[in-house]
Order: C-alpha cells, then structure tokens, then sequence
C-alpha cells in the first residue's frame, strides 16, 4: 500500500469524522458526534493552534490521521509540537500509515525550528508502543490531570 501524508481538506470531512470516531471508540470515549464536530472545526480551521494530517492511500482513501498542536517549553525557552491524536484505520495498521505520519509531524517541527515532538499513550497500547518505540523514546514522566477549580 502507498501512503502518503498531507493537510486535511474541507472534502476530508466525512471520512475524516468516521476516523476520529474510531480513534474515540478504541480510547472508550463516548460517542459524541458534537465532540467530533468540535475537533474537526480546531483541526481543519487551525483554531486553537490546531493543525490536522491525513494519511491516504493510493486510491486517495483516508486511512489515518494526526492532530497537531503548538506548545511553549518555558524550562528550554523553545517551542515544541503536541501529537494530541494518532490514529489509523485498523485495516491500514502495519501498512507504514502511522510512520509517515509520524514522520510528516517530524518534519513540520523541524522546518519550524521546534525542539521535540511529543505525545503520550495509553500504557496498555501495545501496538501503538510498538510503532512509537521504533520512533521516539519514551520519557520517565508521569502525567497528572486535574479538574478546574470553581469560584
């Protein structure tokens, strides 16, 4: 299968949706086409810093996506690029559509002078460790999540 990677398109829209569907289903998000909506408007529109990738094949098939984001590294005064979601079709796993993408994200940190690229991962996830292993190295940080205050 030939993989290419490129920006999403207001046309990526549907199939689009139907992926990110299934990047919510296999984390046991609930199905909330209003979430899904939301997403696609940050991603396809760059609100919020947001940028999205597809990976399609030869047939111009999506098979895969990538969500991007900007974030500031006060600790080394550099800016870094969030992986916030990867996923691929499970049809399209093992077909390098998750390497290009993760290569084509690597490649926007460094034209833009970006520091690192940097996601996390479902402890569990063993495929996904699989391909991230081959591609990054895994950090000796905990993450924490903390609900906002009310006042």
């Amino acid at each position: 299968m030939s993989i290419r990677v490129r920006a999403v398109e207001a046309a990526d829209l549907v199939p689009w949706s139907t992926l990110y569907a299934g990047y919510r289903e296999f984390y046991r998000l609930d199905d909330d086409p209003e979430k899904v909506r939301t997403t696609w408007e940050w991603v396809s529109t760059g609100a919020l810093g947001m940028q999205g990738l597809v990976a399609v094949d030869e047939n111009d098939a999506l098979v895969g996506l990538a969500n991007l984001r900007w974030f500031a590294r006060p600790s080394t005064a550099t800016v870094g690029l969030y992986l916030d979601d990867l996923f691929t079709s499970p049809a399209a796993r093992g077909t390098g559509a998750g390497t290009a993408l993760l290569r084509e994200a690597a490649a926007i940190a460094a034209d833009a002078g970006a520091s690192v690229v940097r996601w996390i991962t479902a402890s569990d996830n063993a495929t996904a460790r699989s391909l991230y292993d081959r591609h990054a190295t895994a950090t000796p940080w905990v993450t924490y999540d903390m609900a906002p205050a009310a006042r």
